[in-house]
């Protein structure tokens, strides 16, 4: 009895872990200018390949609820669609201790970057590669 109420702590402490630990789900998403909740980004994966979509946007009384991407570069698909739906990480391929490989998107001044990914604690840190150059966020697990 002992030997089994021991095993099955350190089985969900294990999978508590993990789930902790996975990159997948809705992430709140931070303004680097005015530190404020910019919107969800949720991540998935299809075909052994991570993805993130916007799925809410915190906007301010005066801004368009719903804009379009009209700084996307005109030859992407997503040049003047709807932020709000979006998909914004591509191609994320698991790596050694995170996920590259794939791109990012800023839809407010429409650069697409290289991009890295990986967890630290109940944070996703998100790093975009502008050549020799990258930029790191810190984006929130959002429930």
């Amino acid at each position: 009895m002992y030997n089994s109420l021991i095993t099955s702590l350190l089985l969900f402490v294990t999978l508590s872990n993990v789930s902790a630990q996975s990159i997948l789900g809705k992430w709140k998403t931070i303004d680097d200018e005015t530190n404020e909740a910019k919107s969800v980004v949720e991540i998935v994966e299809r075909n052994g390949k991570v993805y993130g979509k916007i799925i809410k946007l915190f906007r301010l009384p005066n801004e368009d609820p719903d804009p379009l991407c009209s700084e996307c570069p005109e030859e992407d698909a997503r040049y003047n669609k709807k932020v709000l739906g979006m998909e914004i990480i591509q191609n994320m391929a698991a790596d050694e201790d995170g996920y590259s490989g794939g791109t990012i998107l800023d839809p407010k001044v429409g650069k697409i970057y290289k991009c890295r990914l990986w967890v630290e604690g109940d944070n996703l840190k998100v790093r975009g590669y502008w050549g020799p150059f990258y930029r790191t966020q810190t984006w929130d697990r959002f429930e």
